[in-house]
């Protein structure tokens, strides 16, 4: 189902599953790639360059967990336009004219704030600053109904089953993990340091992706963002891991399309979701397939 009958069309793609097992969710904010017109007419790079900062093809990868049995929430607006994991108040004041947050977010001040101002290796997107009323008509339009989709998600879910899991799923640079002290993991799990998920669901994430052969991770470099810290209540039965998954295990990140290794890979996390699809907090409780 696209969107929703409350929500704008072109904004996210919501599948639910034939039965929706355990309350799980998997999403995946940043792997939207429906550029407009005006957008690549506003930016000064091409279209290759813009796509450098896309979770490109993760949407593709988390789909079979709908026939398991999870709901599946797909972000369609790229992350250059808006980025559906920041806050909305994550503001720049070098991208957007006339604001002057009381505060400024180091991720904004990067130009990584919710109306990005620049790409991959700090590339700019655009010359010239956004008006005010363009980046609250972008937030409204785009970054508003995602999260009140999957807010509806959670509630739904935390109602039915006792428990919302919500698996946040990202890509990272290769690169990103040259700093890593050690052999690099394949995947990053992040749950904020246990504040976003407990202990037990963190661990059966953790389980699933080791069972296929995963080098997993926590935390570092990548703890979790606005979507783990706003979602992710363990003490309420709601529970966020973000999942930061190696591009060049499945894609070629210079022409960013998938290489020779990308059925073998899609096929081994297909596996995961399916049992992620069915998992339970309760750690002794990880469904097999």
């Amino acid at each position: 189902m696209t969107a929703g009958p409350d929500f704008p069309q072109g904004t996210f793609d919501l599948v639910r599953p034939p039965d929706w097992a355990c309350g799980v969710i998997m999403a995946s904010p940043h792997s939207g790639r429906d550029y407009p017109g005006w957008f690549l007419a506003e930016s000064i790079l091409d279209p290759l360059a813009l796509r450098s900062s896309e979770d490109a093809f993760v949407d593709r990868l988390i789909a079979p967990a709908a026939d398991a049995g999870a709901a599946v929430l797909l972000a369609r607006v790229p992350r250059t336009i808006v980025d559906l994991n920041r806050g909305a108040d994550e503001l720049d004041p070098a991208a957007i004219s006339g604001i002057a947050p009381a505060r400024v977010a180091p991720r904004a001040m990067a130009g990584l704030g919710v109306i990005p101002r620049v790409v991959a290796h700090g590339r700019p997107i655009r010359q010239g600053k956004l008006t005010a009323p363009e980046a609250r008509r972008r937030i409204e339009a785009y970054w508003q109904p995602y999260h009140a989709a999957l807010s509806i998600l959670m509630d739904e879910a935390a109602t039915r089953f006792g428990q919302a899991i919500l698996i946040d799923v990202h890509s990272m640079p290769h690169a990103a993990l040259s700093h890593v002290a050690g052999p690099p993991p394949d995947i990053v799990l992040g749950d904020r340091n246990g504040r976003s998920a407990a202990p037990g669901v963190t661990a059966a994430v953790h389980q699933a992706l080791a069972a296929e052969g995963f080098a997993v991770r926590r935390n570092t470099p990548f703890a979790g963002a606005h979507t783990a810290a706003v979602h992710g209540r363990p003490s309420c039965g709601r529970h966020v891991v973000q999942i930061e998954i190696d591009r060049s295990l499945y894609m070629d990140e210079a022409r960013i399309c998938p290489h020779h290794g990308y059925d073998a890979f899609a096929a081994r996390l297909a596996r995961v979701a399916r049992r992620l699809a069915r998992m339970a907090a309760d750690p002794s409780q990880l469904a097999a397939e």
